[in-house]
């Protein structure tokens, strides 16, 4: 049986756009390397939340996140519970969105950074939407890049996974296995290893986590729009080991969302599908 690895595509290379896209084909995740994606930026942005999730606990609540907008601060006593699962996710984490609420002197900074990736992944949709068949291409009810465009449900998430401290729950981990919702997830690489995908034949493999990779993952959303085509798989952040346990992780993933009036499927408009979802994960 042949291993398959992820390996970074060089985003400067001639057949970058090919070498991704079959990559997303594969396994459903592609990864970059020489992107338009500052690795400045990035550092810059953990740095700064690091100090924001180590602050007390009252004074993030403060941000405690809106139930109907699901913007703010998500504490890991209300984290997500992926589906399937009994154990909430060992993570907290920050819904940010251009319209919503964000602490005065953090907002800048994530906005500069919300705005340039989003501009990035239409670039990335357009190699996508190039490289479908055409029996899978027809389907598409408008190209893909436009279908995020004027879209107010593109989300930043600022995720931290706590540092180990004895009382986890039994079974939990930082991510148990999961699928997105939406079409793409834009995630720079963390600051400290532990996302997984599962291959179609089950096997997991560590996704490449060197500092200056960009990671993309396929969503429900574009499983839906593509018939199948473009899988949206099973990934997962494991339990870190040794002196790792006492390590913070931070990650910064963009869930690019189409307008809700897009028109997936025979079955779904992205609002339909989002609520679906969400009601799936028990947060609405």
């Amino acid at each position: 049986m042949t291993q398959i690895t992820l390996e970074a595509v060089d985003y400067k290379a001639d057949d970058a756009k090919e070498k991704f896209v079959q990559s997303l084909r594969d396994t459903g995740f592609g990864v970059l390397k020489n992107h338009p994606v500052e690795q400045a930026s990035v550092q810059a942005i953990y740095d700064k939340w690091q100090g924001w999730f180590d602050q007390d606990p009252i004074i993030k609540e403060q941000s405690l996140y809106n139930k109907g907008t699901q913007d703010g601060f998500f504490p890991a006593r209300i984290s997500e519970t992926a589906k399937g699962f009994t154990q909430k996710d060992i993570k907290e984490y920050f819904h940010y969105y251009p319209w919503g609420q964000c602490p005065k002197s953090y907002k800048a900074q994530l906005d500069e950074y919300y705005q340039a990736t989003t501009e990035f992944a239409a670039e990335l949709l357009s190699w996508i939407e190039a490289l479908s068949p055409p029996e899978v291409a027809v389907n598409y009810q408008e190209p893909l890049s436009s279908m995020i465009d004027g879209s107010d449900q593109t989300l930043l998430r600022v995720l931290h996974y706590p540092p180990f401290v004895g009382d986890e729950e039994v079974g939990a981990i930082r991510a148990a296995a999961h699928e997105d919702i939406n079409l793409i997830t834009i995630l720079p690489a963390a600051n400290e290893p532990g996302l997984q995908v599962r291959l179609k034949d089950g096997q997991w493999i560590d996704v490449p986590s060197d500092f200056g990779y960009l990671i993309v993952n396929i969503g429900d959303m574009l499983q839906e729009a593509s018939g199948g085509y473009f899988p949206s798989t099973s990934h997962r952040v494991i339990n870190p080991e040794g002196a790792d346990m006492s390590k913070s992780r931070i990650s910064l993933p963009l869930f690019l969302h189409p307008r809700p009036d897009v028109i997936l499927s025979k079955r779904h408009t992205a609002k339909s599908y989002l609520h679906e979802r969400l009601t799936e994960l028990g947060v609405i």
